[in-house]
């Protein structure tokens, strides 16, 4: 689990959010990483540990032996949900609300035109960015992220229409972006036989 910082006061992880986070192992209390600027989403994917440092938009990996955070990737948000596929790390971006929460945080401090909300998809092996859906009106903040398995074409189906004038649907010219090698599994599905 993660803690925003090392205290037994209310609020008092606010007075260091630039580097006051921890990695802990709940079942046996043990510290497994200090240092960390708003850790979120701890995550084991293919025998290593995975964590967001926010503070920071920071996407790496802890060497639960000695402690160490090592950044695979920076993103420009505040980076909070987390979840895997095959070699690609789906990460949540929150816009950081102008607020005395956030400052005195690396995040805080880009310009406001170069923090985004959205899902990022990156690359384990490289670090590099895959792709990403960005949110540029309603939506602000994600708080988790959870990849659907086997489900290629989800669908929300709702009457209420507030709910459905807050979805999406991505055009069928975004798909035309998306590299052939990449999109084989998904086109397949509407290929006539």
């Amino acid at each position: 689990m993660t803690a925003l910082g090392e205290t037994d006061k209310p609020g008092g992880w606010r007075e260091n959010k630039r580097a006051g986070g921890i990695l802990m192992d709940l079942p046996s209390g043990q510290i497994i990483s200090r240092g960390l600027s708003m850790p979120h989403s701890p995550r084991w994917h293919n025998n290593q540990l995975w964590i967001l440092e926010s503070g920071n938009g920071g996407v790496g990996i802890v060497d639960e032996k000695t402690g160490k955070y090592t950044e695979v990737c920076r993103l420009p948000g505040f980076t909070r949900g987390f979840d895997f596929i095959g070699p690609y790390a789906f990460i949540g971006l929150s816009q950081v609300r102008e607020s005395a929460v956030f400052s005195g945080i690396a995040i805080a401090e880009m310009p406001q035109d170069q923090r985004f909300c959205g899902v990022w998809i990156v690359d384990t092996r490289s670090g590099q960015i895959a792709g990403f859906v960005k949110f540029t009106d309603a939506v602000q903040e994600i708080f988790a992220v959870q990849v659907l398995h086997g489900i290629r074409w989800p669908e929300v189906l709702n009457e209420d229409r507030k709910r459905i004038a807050e979805t999406y649907e991505l055009p069928d010219d975004a798909l035309k972006k998306v590299p052939a090698e990449l999109r084989s599994d998904a086109t397949s599905v509407a290929k006539p036989k």
